[in-house]
């Protein structure tokens, strides 16, 4: 008996020639690639037609995919764009912030220069500052408001001098030591601070409330001409900080002033910027006066 291998695929003769007709088919086809394979490299030019209408059959599919990509691409952008949304507008919302107090200190600049040019003649100069250093700390959870930073008697700083952040205040030297210093921040209750409205000579105290926040009390008591946005900058009184730094911004309007918000938060702030006292000679004239008072008090009681 002859094995199955050796069988023929059956007694059909429809299906045997069905089969030839396919072997026949398969070598044709083979015949035809080879012949087309000799002829693009024999002459490449003769079969630019049949390429062009390959390419014309298969274009609407290939335009159709990359529809699809495109509008995947498209979708993905749009979902990573929200997402990225929230971090792109803090970051503009920091420097929109950081261009408003610029812009405030610029004008409060230029109205100093003028008022200085118009009495005196005289041009403000800047002054190098004593020490540039870490805020070590602060103080956000006693009822006092400190911090702490990484310079001291060593490096030239001395009880009074005041202390800036890139933003504006953060108060002046409470205490000293050697390699570093306690700060009285503006937000102290004991912090009492002259300043003015950046945009003109409306004049008043910064007070610390102890709570993050300052009160504007004006010094002309009257119809309050405050408005919530306005800017407070240093008034240069009292001798300790040069005029025209950036304070707090009003966001309360009260009978005798306002509430405002500190502008350069210390727990916002990484470096700070220790610069001499403005004017040492009306500092200690000040506490000279101060210490007569207190005598003259002590003597009457």
């Amino acid at each position: 008996m002859a094995a199955s291998s050796s069988r023929r695929s059956g007694f059909s003769k429809r299906q045997q020639y069905s089969v030839f007709t396919g072997y026949l088919l398969a070598a044709f086809g083979a015949l035809l690639g080879l012949a087309l394979l000799a002829l693009s490299l024999w002459q490449p030019a003769a079969l630019q037609p049949l390429r062009g209408g390959a390419q014309e059959i298969v274009a609407p599919v290939g335009e159709a995919g990359a529809t699809v990509r495109n509008g995947g691409n498209s979708t993905w952008d749009a979902i990573t764009g929200f997402w990225r949304a929230g971090s792109q507008n803090a970051a503009l919302r920091r420097e929109v912030a950081v261009a408003r107090v610029r812009l405030a200190e610029a004008e409060a600049v230029e109205a100093e220069n003028r008022r200085l040019k118009a009495l005196l003649g005289l041009v403000s100069e800047d002054r190098e500052p004593i020490a540039v250093t870490r805020l070590i700390g602060s103080s956000a959870a006693s009822a006092r408001r400190f911090a702490y930073i990484g310079v001291g008697n060593d490096d030239g700083v001395e009880v009074g001098m005041p202390v800036h952040s890139e933003r504006g205040v953060i108060g002046r030297v409470l205490e000293t030591a050697r390699g570093s210093s306690r700060v009285l921040l503006l937000t102290d209750t004991e912090s009492v601070l002259p300043v003015r409205r950046a945009k003109d000579q409306t004049v008043a105290f910064a007070e610390g409330r102890g709570d993050g926040l300052l009160r504007i009390r004006l010094i002309n008591l009257g119809i309050n001409p405050l408005e919530i946005g306005d800017v407070f900058v240093t008034s240069g009184a009292g001798g300790y900080y040069r005029p025209g730094v950036a304070v707090a911004v009003l966001s309360e309007k009260t009978p005798d002033g306002g509430i405002a918000q500190l502008i350069a938060e210390p727990s916002a702030t990484n470096y700070v910027v220790v610069e001499p006292i403005y004017e040492p000679l009306a500092v200690e004239a000040s506490a000279v006066r101060a210490r007569d008072e207190l005598t003259e008090a002590e003597l009457r009681d």
